[in-house]
């Protein structure tokens, strides 16, 4: 199916021209020389890329950008200007057009144009089509990732669900667990009714039971008035516990009581509450460790962890780095209103390669960070932040992150892993080039991917 171009232009020359030129290459073509009308054409029809003049009467081109923006971001706009009207093209392309074009304009420069901004059209349809059908299967958007670790946790969402089963959810802090919980319940026959987020890491010890069971009025200094806790609010949904292993032994004794008999009675009361809730549990802890410890108890332990997922770090998942790099591109520039075409070669070279410590939390500030500081089209290596690209950083940087008392054998090996890691990354993936950043040879470098169980694509 031809792709579909608007060209809005109170000049009917130019309307011939420009239709006569673009139905010669294959598209479908509207000519209106009315903007108001080309507005109004545009709420029943579906364009893949508008084309209009600055100077009309009535509205602008300026408007018309504008309005495009704001009710079809998908959708590419290419600004016309008269010959030497710099600063007309330059605030079009600061509030958002694709490209600008100089009348006269060279047919082949107009229709190269065109073409790249058709080719981006495509690339944000098959990205919104792509999260449209994650989001059909998964029940959330924006869980990304196509490699073998994010498969599993997909899988694994897909079954737990639609049952009544507590689930618990680990992993580094950055990694997404909320997202899982909340795919959790948009998958359960529960995802009509509440959910509710409690992090427990956030709540001071002493108010975390008025919290969770809500108080009586009167039943400590300060309770003014009867409240509900948070296992009442999610009454027939599902409620999430976030970094559930920072509760207070107390705390675990009351949640492990609710969890067995799904009745309490709020603080000060004596009335039993029935509730009727899922439980999503999450940590970044490992709890049986801390089970061993004595610092979290068994018993709860055994009754969160029926369904476990853990959640990958980004660095065991690097292939999903473009594809999250790409959703979060859209997501800002919607937000900045501006328009990327994506990434070069060498800045997703250095993304893919570095180590992410602070996991897609992190490289989703990056990205943000990058749209609102980038003034290119693409984003280059010159718009990521000194961590990821400067040498010197990095080495300051892991060093900083770095705890006092280390074990230097293990600790020199993750360094030794994480620098072949980034030699990879600046070699494209082949294996001699990076031996040869690394000053080793290639069955040297062989040994240490095996070694450090590097998978190269």
């Amino acid at each position: 199916m031809a792709d579909t171009i608007l060209v809005i232009d109170d000049e009917q020359n130019y309307l011939l021209v420009l239709s006569t030129l673009l139905e010669d290459q294959g598209y479908n073509v509207t000519a209106i020389p009315d903007p108001e009308t080309a507005l109004a054409y545009l709420e029943e029809s579906e364009v893949d890329v508008v084309i209009t003049d600055m100077k009309m009467p009535k509205l602008s081109g300026q408007h018309v950008l504008e309005h495009v923006r704001r009710n079809y971001p998908q959708v590419p706009v290419l600004i016309m200007t008269a010959f030497g009207s710099i600063e007309a093209a330059v605030e079009a392309m600061r509030i958002g057009a694709f490209d600008y074009i100089s009348k006269p304009f060279s047919n082949d420069e107009l229709l190269l144009s065109v073409a790249k901004a058709v080719q981006f059209a495509h690339a944000r349809q098959q990205n919104r089509l792509l999260l449209e059908s994650m989001s059909k299967q998964f029940g959330v958007g924006n869980i990304i990732g196509g490699s073998r670790p994010m498969r599993r946790v997909l899988e694994m969402i897909q079954r737990a669900g639609p049952s009544r089963s507590t689930v618990l959810v680990s992993g580094e802090s950055g990694t997404g667990k909320e997202l899982v919980a909340r795919a959790i319940h948009l998958t359960s026959p529960r995802k009509d009714q509440p959910f509710v987020s409690v992090n427990c890491m956030a709540l001071n010890p002493g108010v975390m039971e008025s919290e969770l069971f809500g108080h009586e009025k009167g039943s400590f200094t300060g309770a003014v008035a009867r409240k509900r806790g948070r296992f009442e609010l999610a009454d027939g949904g599902t409620l999430f516990l976030d970094e559930i292993g920072e509760l207070s032994h107390e705390t675990q004794v009351k949640l492990l009581r609710v969890l067995q008999e799904r009745r309490f009675e709020r603080v000060g009361g004596v009335d039993p509450i029935e509730v009727d809730i899922r439980v999503v549990a999450a940590t970044n802890k490992n709890l049986q460790k801390a089970v061993s410890e004595g610092t979290f108890r068994e018993d709860l332990f055994y009754r969160l962890n029926v369904v476990h997922i853990e959640m990958p770090p980004l660095r065991e998942r690097r292939e999903d780095i473009p594809l999250l790099a790409m959703h979060f591109l859209h997501k800002f520039s919607r937000e900045n209103q501006k328009i990327f075409k994506g990434f070069t070669p060498d800045a997703l070279n250095y993304l893919q390669g570095f180590d992410w410590p602070g996991n897609v939390r992190q490289l989703e500030n990056v990205i943000e960070r990058s749209v609102v500081l980038a003034d290119a089209e693409t984003i280059g290596v010159e718009d990521l932040p000194a961590e990821i690209k400067d040498e010197e950083a990095q080495y300051k940087s892991a060093v900083d992150m770095l705890p006092t008392r280390i074990n230097l054998p293990d600790t020199l090996e993750k360094i030794e892993a994480a620098l072949i890691r980034r030699a990879l990354a600046k070699s494209e993936f082949v294996q001699v080039k990076a031996a040869e950043l690394l000053g080793v040879s290639k069955s040297l470098l062989a040994y240490k991917l095996k070694k450090y169980k590097i998978i190269v694509h």
